[in-house]
């Protein structure tokens, strides 16, 4: 008489994991999924997918990732595949890694930064 209905789990995987406004997490996360963090986190966090740094957000330790975006403060080592994009209440200290950075003015950096294919070694530019 009632048919059951069943849930598609397509639609939770549009949602990004999510750590609050009032959470403190501390350990290595690995994920697939989009994620933001609008609270405190201290650890290792993996993903292939975008990073969301949230304006009140804090962040120790070390990010991999595939894109990010930055408006709170993060201390530690950046990998990111493609795009950072800075926003100006950010405020990043520790070494960088990307392929595309975008820096809006007001941020703070105070990291070393490297460019995944931007140089070139010496020699091979041809004088025109």
């Amino acid at each position: 008489m009632f048919a059951e209905k069943k849930k598609n789990t397509s639609e939770y995987s549009k949602l990004p994991n999510h750590i609050g406004l009032t959470s403190k997490v501390k350990g290595d996360i690995t994920s697939e999924e989009d994620f933001r963090i609008d609270g405190y986190f201290e650890g290792n966090l993996t993903t292939t997918k975008k990073i969301v740094l949230g304006e009140k957000g804090v962040m120790k330790g070390n990010v991999k990732c595939g894109n990010a975006e930055v408006l709170g403060k993060i201390s530690g080592d950046l990998i990111v595949e493609n795009l950072l994009s800075i926003k100006a209440s950010a405020s990043i200290d520790g070494s960088v890694k990307i392929g595309k950075l975008a820096i809006e003015p007001g941020a703070v950096f105070n990291a070393t930064c490297e460019m995944k294919g931007s140089a070139k070694p010496n020699g091979t530019q041809k004088n025109k």
